[in-house]
């Protein structure tokens, strides 16, 4: 399915360039940022991929399981948990990608506090971050896209909300994947990520499994997201799943009050940074894991069992 007009161009407003028919990409702030000389995302200061080179994309724009109210997107144009058969093309996709990325970067061209070399850079994308709108292990051709981003020596950074367990399990591994942890229980998962899917915590806890087979093949993450007032409570089950899964990397990053989100949360919803350490703490007590790394303007902090000379990669 094609996504619809009004869809395509709210989303054009919002600076997406569009490749086919539910695939993009959209220049991320902190890779403007870098560009500009005005700090860097906590991915870079985390692992040291360059978010200067970073091409945040989707292959499922419109695509996905659930309805989180923590979503910048717009849910209620949600096409569905499904694609049919007419799908774009992999190469299709990541043929234009790096071009749609140099056109929506143009611009800087003409700023006098851009890093030219950065933005001679920044138009040959390294890093892939597959995440930014839809559900990505919807998109039937996912695993094709990673080998081809392999085999041309990018690196692949892919999020999923966990409810395709059967496709985390044959999927290629990417460079990093990401399983998304929105509550610590079967009733607040129910009230945060509104999944359409009335089996939603039993797919999330059997993809935790998935990711703990996982681990040899690939770096492994939990990303928990908090929303003050809602998800910030039971550490110790927060720290369960933790033990369940056994990631390398534990991501404790606060909701950000951006985008269609704002529509369904309050600004007092986005916790501040020193309350995700302070949850982060609690989490760690209880998990065996401990804070490796944070960054306050991301208000993010990292969490790992030992810190590791193989944490920052090298390209």
């Amino acid at each position: 399915m094609k996504v619809p007009q009004e869809l395509m161009r709210l989303l054009e407003n919002q600076q997406y360039g569009f490749i086919g028919k539910h695939s993009a990409v959209k220049i991320c702030a902190w890779t403007k940022k870098s560009i500009l000389g005005e700090g860097v995302c906590y991915k870079e200061k985390f692992y040291g991929i360059k978010c200067h080179r970073c091409c945040q994309m989707t292959p499922s724009i419109g695509y996905c399981q659930n309805r989180c109210i923590i979503c910048w997107r717009p849910v209620e144009y949600t096409l569905g948990s499904e694609m049919d058969s007419d799908i774009d093309d992999p190469k299709n996709i990541l043929k234009y990608a790096p071009r749609i990325q140099k056109k929506l970067l143009s611009g800087f061209g003409g700023n006098e506090g851009a890093d030219p070399s950065k933005l001679k850079e920044a138009f040959e994308p390294m890093h892939y971050a597959i995440s930014l709108s839809g559900e990505p292990t919807i998109y039937p051709k996912l695993s094709e896209m990673i080998r081809m981003l392999h085999k041309e020596g990018k690196t692949t950074f892919v999020v999923t909300n966990g409810m395709l367990p059967e496709v985390l399990e044959r999927l290629e591994p990417p460079t990093q994947l990401y399983l998304s942890i929105d509550a610590p229980t079967e009733e607040l998962l129910k009230k945060v990520d509104r999944s359409v899917l009335k089996d939603s915590w039993k797919r999330l806890n059997k993809s935790l499994d998935v990711l703990k087979n996982l681990r040899k093949k690939t770096r492994t993450t939990l990303r928990i997201t908090l929303v003050k007032g809602i998800n910030m409570v039971h550490p110790e089950k927060y720290a369960e799943m933790i033990k369940k899964s056994e990631p390398m990397f534990v991501e404790v990053k606060a909701y950000m009050w951006v985008g269609a989100s704002r529509e369904r949360l309050a600004l007092e919803n986005m916790p501040r940074h020193p309350e995700v350490v302070e949850f982060s703490k609690q989490i760690a007590e209880h998990s065996g894991y401990k804070i490796i790394d944070e960054q306050p303007e991301s208000r993010v902090v990292l969490l790992m069992k030992e810190d590791s000379s193989s944490r920052i990669m090298k390209f």
